[in-house]
């Protein structure tokens, strides 16, 4: 389940929920009871560990091959 942060713009509160995504957001502040408690936008909280596939095929620049571009340049014959 998701951990949601919200601060309550009459009091100054803030705490962490967790909720289900489909809960009702929360309006309520559990301390002054003012209709003004707001869910705050927060940084997602993971990390990617081990040998997945994005540490074999992002991780560290391009791993992909690459063809090399034809030569421009002309010789001149004397």
């Amino acid at each position: 389940m998701p951990i949601y942060a919200y601060r309550c713009a009459a009091c100054g509160h803030q705490n962490d929920h967790m909720q289900k995504m489909a809960d009702p957001v929360l309006t309520e502040c559990p301390v002054c009871h003012a209709d003004a408690y707001q869910k705050q936008v927060t940084a997602a909280g993971f990390q990617l560990k081990g040998t997945g596939w994005y540490a074999t095929d992002f991780k560290g620049g391009s791993g992909g091959t690459a063809v090399a571009a034809p030569s421009t340049t002309s010789s001149a014959d004397a």
